[in-house]
């Protein structure tokens, strides 16, 4: 049976955009893609390896055109290849930031503000088709494929639709701008003098209250932070109504990110406990719903 990690290492390397590769190794993290580190010319590259995913809604070309915007707005590493199935970035010495990493406050000043750049400036270098990315009509989708994949969490589908259009109903107006709209602390490099955001596969027009809810989902960010959150990236204190708003669309990137995953049981190949992932986020989701509720 092939494997695919050595596949994707075998594809990285046969790349046209070459000299001399060599010290090709398989970069961990993924979950919808592969990442291979190889070297070239005196210069360390990144290939990820990945075809369009519909199921998900990612499309590469749609990746590639925010990968370059990112990088033209200076938040990302340089895009140096790309052909279908593939892209190849610039490597940058720096690490993951993990989930307890916003506790420094520091660090979340510093995240905070580059996802305010991501939505005041990718704009400005995007160029062709670019996907929007609406998280009520993801979340209709992925419940209409789960029935008709069989799955096993069919039957706790209605009450999670139920619970997502009332959250839709309390998002109000919309700002629409560039978001990342997959916050994970993996997608955070930190290096020795900046950091860096990554992974661009879910970008798209978007709220900016989906991206600090996820930012907030994923980190475990607590009350008190993320309302030194919120104020930093408005530059004052939210009123009641918007961090009712704020909280309907956190709750809306859990429910996204259980479903992804129930899916994601399903229609994935990669090496990854799918399972576990979908029952942490669904508790996850459950309890922020709550809070939602008492508001």
């Amino acid at each position: 049976m092939d494997d695919p990690a050595e596949n994707a290492i075998e594809l990285a390397l046969g790349l046209p955009c070459w000299q001399d590769p060599d010290r090709a190794e398989l970069l961990g993290g993924g979950i919808t893609n592969f990442n291979v580190r190889l070297r070239d010319g005196g210069k360390e590259y990144v290939v990820r390896i990945g075809e369009d995913i519909p199921h998900h809604g990612v499309m590469r070309f749609n990746e590639l055109a925010i990968s370059r915007a990112a990088h033209a707005a200076g938040l990302s590493p340089a895009v140096h290849f790309a052909q279908p199935g593939a892209m190849v970035l610039d490597f940058v010495d720096a690490a993951p930031l993990a989930g307890g990493d916003l506790r420094k406050p520091e660090t979340l000043e510093q995240v905070v503000e580059i996802v305010a750049r991501c939505h005041r400036d990718v704009a400005q270098h995007l160029r062709g088709p670019v996907l929007a990315f609406w998280v009520f009509h993801v979340l209709r989708d992925y419940a209409a494929r789960l029935r008709a994949m069989n799955s096993a969490h069919v039957p706790v589908l209605e009450d999670l639709e139920q619970q997502a259009r009332e959250l839709d109903r309390n998002i109000g107006k919309i700002e629409l701008v560039p978001c990342h709209n997959d916050l994970l602390p993996a997608n955070f490099l930190q290096g020795d003098d900046r950091l860096w955001l990554i992974d661009w596969e879910y970008g798209g027009f978007n709220s900016p209250l989906f991206d600090l809810g996820g930012l907030a989902a994923n980190f475990g960010l607590t009350p008190g932070q993320e309302q030194e959150m919120l104020t930093q990236y408005l530059d004052g204190a939210p009123d009641s109504g918007l961090l009712r708003r704020y909280q309907a669309m956190k709750c809306a990137a859990l429910l996204r990110e259980t479903l992804w995953s129930m899916v994601s049981e399903k229609t994935s190949d990669i090496d990854f406990d799918y399972e576990a992932y979908s029952a942490e986020n669904l508790a996850r989701y459950r309890a922020a719903f709550d809070q939602f509720q008492s508001m």
